[in-house]
């Protein structure tokens, strides 16, 4: 699939997205940030946050090329791909999805998004901050396999995922370096058929929640049902990835 969308740079707040605020602007199409990620850098694009952001923090003034996402765009264009329930409810797959849905990118880079958190120090790039996706929430029991489900819907879609950090990620996107972004061409091997039968457990289930709202329903959710789809997301990423690296790839009995 051939695509021509931009290359996307998605900031997050992890501490080591300040390794961003150098990168030269030629190398990506559109930059992408969420939450206090806007104050990396003054050059980007579109800014996503929730309803529950804080006005104090966000940007005082927009320039003309500068724009907010907030829930009316992003809660519906979650909703296309699944849910947040299955695509996991933290503004890092929020706003991915947001983008793949309104932007139509062939490369989203992310940055300072990896959802580790130490122990001790600094937990954002501002200080210390409460880390949303370690909190207790249905959608996020397993974020390794949330990234894996996100990498292959994009690249259903003709989009890789790359991941910018050279730390340790809860994230399973490629590896890339920055300045490889604007004219990365490799997306991930798709087996259609696993892909399928994977959206169609999911749309099975029924975890539509048109305005957003999933919290409202959590108690009829099957946990184990969402764990055994956690785990195909991630046997169908490192199917992928061995397939990408020229492994062997075992072929499923029918």
């Amino acid at each position: 699939m051939t695509n021509e969308g931009p290359a996307l740079l998605i900031l997050g707040s992890g501490p080591n997205v300040r390794a961003a605020e150098e990168w030269p602007r030629e190398w990506f199409d559109q930059i992408i940030v969420m939450n206090n990620a806007w104050r990396v850098r003054p050059d980007w694009d579109v800014l996503v946050y929730p309803e529950d952001f804080p006005p104090k923090k966000r940007p005082p003034e927009l320039n003309e090329t500068q724009r907010i996402v907030e829930a009316d765009e992003f809660v519906p264009a979650q909703n296309l791909y699944g849910g947040f329930v299955h695509a996991g409810a933290t503004m890092a797959y929020t706003t991915a999805y947001w983008a793949l849905a309104a932007l139509k990118p062939r490369v989203m880079a992310f940055m300072g998004c990896d959802m580790v958190y130490p122990k001790t120090g600094n937990t954002h790039f501002y200080g210390t901050g409460a880390p949303d996706p370690l909190r207790e929430d249905i959608s996020l029991r397993d974020l390794g396999a949330k990234s894996a489900r996100l990498a292959l819907i994009a690249a259903e879609q003709g989009c890789a995922c790359l991941n910018l950090s050279q730390d340790d990620s809860s994230l399973l996107f490629t590896r890339a370096a920055p300045e490889n972004v604007l004219n990365w061409n490799r997306i991930p091997f798709l087996d259609h058929e696993r892909y399928q039968a994977l959206r169609a457990v999911e749309d099975a289930l029924g975890y539509d929640t048109p305005d957003g709202r999933y919290q409202n329903s959590a108690d009829a959710v099957d946990i184990s049902a969402l764990d055994r789809i956690d785990a195909g997301w991630r046997a169908l990423l490192s199917q992928a990835d061995k397939a990408d690296q020229g492994e062997p790839v075992p072929l499923r009995r029918r």
